[in-house]
């Protein structure tokens, strides 16, 4: 069984930045393909960014390409969200998601509990 802790949250102004980790305990996640998630109040969740387990291939959403950047450390079981120039509309509970199939795919077996981010304008 492999449990997820996010970390990093907080609130932020308009324009700032926040880094977030999702650190993996119970198992390695080398080998895994490692998202992000985000889930605002009202909308369903919508994915943000994955990483493959050799961080050579990345994907971002649309609405955050340019000013997120995913990134990991196999040695530390972590997966981080560089998160720049950020808006309000990035407000919402960042959820990290473990072991897809492919960095295409929005189904995960793991998830964490999430971390909240709140851009204030």
């Amino acid at each position: 069984q492999v449990q997820l802790v996010e970390s990093g949250g907080g609130l932020v102004q308009a324009g700032g930045s926040l880094r977030l980790s999702c650190a993996a305990s119970g198992r390695t996640l080398s080998t895994y393909v490692m998202g992000w998630f985000r889930q605002a109040p009202g909308k369903e969740r919508e994915f943000v960014s994955a990483i493959s387990w050799s961080t050579v291939s990345t994907r971002y959403a649309n609405s955050v390409k340019g000013r997120f950047t995913i990134s990991r450390d196999n040695s530390k079981n972590t997966v981080y969200l560089q998160m720049n120039s950020l808006k309000p509309e990035d407000t919402a509970l960042y959820y990290c998601a473990g072991d897809s199939e492919s960095i295409w795919s929005t189904s995960y077996t793991y998830w964490g509990q999430g971390t909240q981010v709140t851009v204030s304008s």
